[in-house]
């Protein structure tokens, strides 16, 4: 079923703070009784946008009933591009996000937070934490090792432009295969379905290629800031951790780490799977979404 006839979702658009015009899937409540639960609130990676929570957000909702929620942050997807393109930063995306609650008249949620989206959570965590009834931390965490951001840096900037939606796949495979062992040929066609646009008579990423081109600019032999203090909001609050088996941007140590200054945070590794992982595969959305159930 193509976006413009996907009746799944309701699409919102909304304004930033600065005017940008925004976007939002509005996967709404299945009941009454559902609505007056706290949301799910999804937030993306780097590059990545809404699309990323599709079958996460039905599989959910149908099992929980509960609102699901999935952002655009500007430069991603159906938002519009930011002329400034020093607004593309973690201070602006989230934002991004407070004008979303407030435009969706959110006031309280669940929040999971992929890869970028996690850092994002850590900031809202720290400076909003009424907002946030518990949070899902996709294969992110305060630190984040620089070789992995380097992959990730290298891959975005290489400027591949896919003929066609078999050659688009056939790109992620190559470029993320090794990583992600058990995703089968439909879970490759969907993450390209998720990362690429139709437009303009060819297929494109579908973010603001100066996202990727800030990468650039890092120092990679040298650590990264870390959200140490940041993560200390979350002991006040139900979290989950997930990583990847692969995953080169979150370490074991890091995970360690994580779990020793918040004894109560749950973990879940997923076996066979990079950064970040997909949600809806099996074992991974019964772990996240038994973990939001008894929230």
């Amino acid at each position: 079923m193509s976006e413009g006839t996907d009746r799944s979702f309701e699409e919102i658009f909304f304004p930033a703070a600065d005017g940008l015009s925004l976007y939002a899937r509005d996967y709404r409540a299945l009941s009454g009784d559902s609505a007056q639960k706290a949301p799910v609130v999804c937030l993306a990676g780097l590059s990545r946008n809404s699309r990323d929570f599709h079958q996460f957000a039905i599989a959910l909702r149908e099992r929980t009933g509960k609102r699901v929620v999935a952002l655009d942050y500007r430069g991603r997807g159906r938002s519009a591009r930011d002329d400034n393109k020093a607004n593309y930063n973690i201070a602006a995306e989230y934002g991004d996000v407070l004008s979303a609650l407030s435009s969706l008249r959110i006031d309280r949620a669940v929040f999971v937070g992929t890869s970028r989206g996690g850092l994002i959570l850590h900031i809202l965590a720290s400076s909003r934490p009424d907002v946030v009834v518990g949070a899902v931390l996709n294969d992110i965490g305060p630190v984040i090792e620089p070789a992995g951001l380097l992959e990730i840096a290298t891959y975005l900037n290489r400027g591949e432009r896919p003929r066609d939606w078999a050659q688009a796949t056939a790109f992620l495979r190559a470029t993320h295969g090794a990583s992600f062992p058990v995703l089968s040929d439909e879970d490759w066609r969907d993450m390209a379905e998720a990362i690429y646009v139709e437009k303009d008579g060819g297929i494109h990423p579908d973010f603001d290629p100066a996202i990727a081109q800030q990468l650039l600019t890092l120092d990679f032999e040298s650590p990264l800031p870390d959200l140490w203090a940041q993560f200390k909001a979350f002991e006040n609050m139900p979290l989950m951790a997930i990583r990847g088996e692969h995953s080169k941007l979150l370490s074991a140590q890091t995970l360690a780490e994580m779990s020793g200054r918040q004894p109560g945070m749950r973990q879940y590794l997923s076996i066979g799977q990079g950064h970040a992982p997909l949600l809806h595969r099996r074992d991974v959305f019964s772990a996240v979404a038994g973990f939001i159930d008894s929230i």
